[in-house]
């Protein structure tokens, strides 16, 4: 694992995970919410995150978390591994809420800072809606990805996958 992609619903966990991930395989770590948002929940033009991304995806080693559907072929045309978090979206709800509470009026760590975290109705309606919108764009996109897929559907699978990889020096 070299170039790792951490995808999945809002709430499912992809940068606690990501974050573990890069410590332990001693990759770069890039979240996708820091390469698109700006100070004051400006968002990055298509362009800018497009540039941005390429320049990532373009090296050797790195690790990047978050679905962005609009910019994930290229992330998967180089990846050599993604592990999507195909969690329940009734435990990302309640893990996205938790979210909103803890870090309420500052950015949380895997957030651009002059982000801080609110309660935001339509992205909450974004994450209910994950199955009948988002889930089915986010799969059409990965046909043809399937081999170097590493499909999780809730946290003990993510655990025994976690226990399962070797140990890293």
């Amino acid at each position: 694992m070299q170039r790792v992609l951490v995808i999945g619903p809002c709430g499912a966990g992809k940068s606690t995970l990501a974050t573990i991930l890069a410590d332990r395989l001693k990759l770069p770590l890039f979240h996708m919410d820091q390469l698109n948002w700006n100070p004051g929940w400006i968002e990055s033009s298509k362009d800018e995150i497009t540039s941005k991304l390429h320049d990532i995806v373009a090296t050797d080693r790195w690790l990047i978390d978050g679905t962005y559907d609009g910019t994930l072929g290229p992330r998967l045309d180089r990846a050599d591994t993604v592990i999507y978090l195909d969690f329940p979206i009734s435990l990302c709800v309640r893990r996205l809420l938790k979210r909103i509470w803890t870090y309420r009026g500052r950015s949380r760590p895997d957030m651009t800072e002059g982000c801080p975290e609110r309660f935001d109705i339509a992205f909450l309606f974004y994450l209910i809606r994950w199955n009948s919108g988002p889930r089915i764009r986010t799969e059409a996109r990965l046909k043809g990805h399937e081999d170097k897929m590493i499909r999780l559907r809730n946290p003990d699978e993510l655990q025994r996958w976690m226990d399962s990889l070797p140990a890293v020096a």
